[in-house]
C-alpha cells in the first residue's frame, strides 16, 4: 500500500465563473496533469453548453476525465464521482501524470479531501418507494414524517429540497438508522494517499456578477436554448440533479410559452448570481486552501501560482 500522503495531486476550486476551468488548463499544460472533473454538473453528458464544459480545443491540449459521462436521467452521487475520481487519479500517478481536479462543487471537494461516510446503497426499490410515498403524502406531511425518524435531519433540510429530503428517508428505510446517525460515524477517505494542494479563486462580488452575466450571455450564443429544448423533449422528472442546472429550468419556462427569451435570460442571471454567492460562502466557511487568491483567473497570476506548485511538487514524487 502507498504510504499516506505520499502522493501529488492539486485541486483548483472557486465559485462559477471565477476561471477554475482556465486556471487548471494553464496548469495541467505546465506540469503535464490530467483534469479531473470536479463540478457536480459538468457530469451529464447532455449539459456540455448550459455547464459552460471545457470547449474541444481544450480538450485536445491535455486529457481530461470525468466531463460529460453520465446520463441526465441518472444521478450521480458524490460517493460515485469520488470513487470515479479516486481510480482517475491513481491510473494517473501510475502513468506519471498529475491529477488536477477542478470545480466548484464543494461537497465533491470535500468527499475527495476528508472522504464520506460509509453509508450503504439504498436498493433501487426503497428508493422507488421513498420516492412514492413524498409523491403521495406532499412536500409537507413528508418532511413531518422524516421529522419523525430523523429530527436533526428534518431540522437542517427545508420541506422543499426534495432529493436531500428524499435521500435522508431512504436511507432510514433502507438501514434503520437515521442518516444523521451514519454522518456521525468515522469518514472513509477515498485517496489515503493523495496529498493534495489547494488554490481557490475568490474574486470581488462585482467581478464575479459581472463574469457571470457575460457568460450566461455566451451561452445562449453559442445554443444553450436548443441544449434546453433537447433535455426537454427527453421528459425527465424534474427532480433529478441535471434538471437543476443553472440557467434551465427559466429556458425551459420560455420554451412553455411562461415568459419571454429576455425574462427567462434575466431570471438565470439572477439565479447564476445568486448560486456564486452562495458557493463563495460555502468556501470562505468551509474550505481552507493552501492558496487563496481574491481575482478571476488571469494569465498574470500564472508566475506565483505556478511557483507554488513546483515548491510542492519538490517534496513529493510522482
Amino acid at each position: 500500500m502507498p504510504a499516506p500522503n505520499s502522493k501529488p495531486a492539486l485541486i483548483i476550486a472557486g465559485p462559477t465563473a471565477s476561471g477554475k476551468s482556465g486556471l487548471a488548463l494553464a496548469i495541467a499544460e505546465e506540469f503535464g496533469g490530467t483534469i479531473i472533473n470536479a463540478d457536480s454538473m459538468q457530469v451529464y453528458k447532455e449539459l456540455r453548453i448550459l455547464t459552460a464544459r471545457p470547449s474541444d480545443e481544450d480538450e485536445a491540449k491535455v486529457p481530461h476525465r470525468l466531463y460529460g459521462f453520465q446520463s441526465a436521467s441518472q444521478a450521480c452521487s458524490a460517493a460515485h464521482w469520488s470513487q470515479l475520481a479516486a481510480a482517475e487519479m491513481r491510473s494517473l500517478w501510475a502513468e506519471g501524470r498529475l491529477p488536477v481536479l477542478a470545480g466548484g462543487t464543494g461537497f465533491y471537494i470535500k468527499a475527495m479531501t476528508e472522504g464520506l461516510s460509509d453509508i450503504p446503497a439504498v436498493p433501487d426499490a426503497v428508493r422507488h418507494e421513498v420516492e412514492a410515498m413524498r409523491d403521495k403524502m406532499g412536500p409537507q406531511a413528508f418532511h413531518a414524517k422524516l421529522a419523525e425518524v430523523d429530527e436533526d435531519a428534518a431540522m437542517r433540510l427545508p420541506a422543499a429540497d426534495r432529493q436531500r429530503v428524499v435521500r435522508a428517508m431512504e436511507v432510514f428505510m433502507a438501514t434503520g438508522r437515521p442518516l444523521t446517525d451514519w454522518h456521525q460515524g468515522a469518514p472513509v477517505p477515498p485517496v489515503a494517499e493523495a496529498r493534495f494542494l489547494s488554490v481557490l479563486l475568490d474574486p470581488d462580488r462585482d467581478t464575479l456578477n459581472a463574469a457571470s452575466d457575460a457568460r450566461f450571455d455566451s451561452m445562449l450564443a453559442a445554443g444553450a436554448l436548443q441544449e434546453a429544448a433537447a433535455l426537454k423533449a427527453l421528459g425527465l422528472d424534474a427532480a433529478l440533479p441535471a434538471m437543476k442546472s443553472l440557467g434551465l429550468g427559466e429556458l425551459i419556462a420560455h420554451l412553455d410559452g411562461d415568459m419571454s427569451l429576455d425574462a427567462a435570460a434575466e431570471a438565470a442571471r439572477q439565479a447564476t448570481r445568486r448560486f456564486a454567492k452562495r458557493q463563495q460562502t460555502w468556501f470562505r466557511n468551509q474550505f481552507e486552501p493552501d492558496h487563496r487568491v481574491f481575482a478571476q483567473y488571469s494569465e498574470s497570476l500564472c508566475d506565483e501560482i505556478f511557483s507554488n506548485i513546483r515548491e510542492f511538487l519538490l517534496t513529493a514524487q510522482i
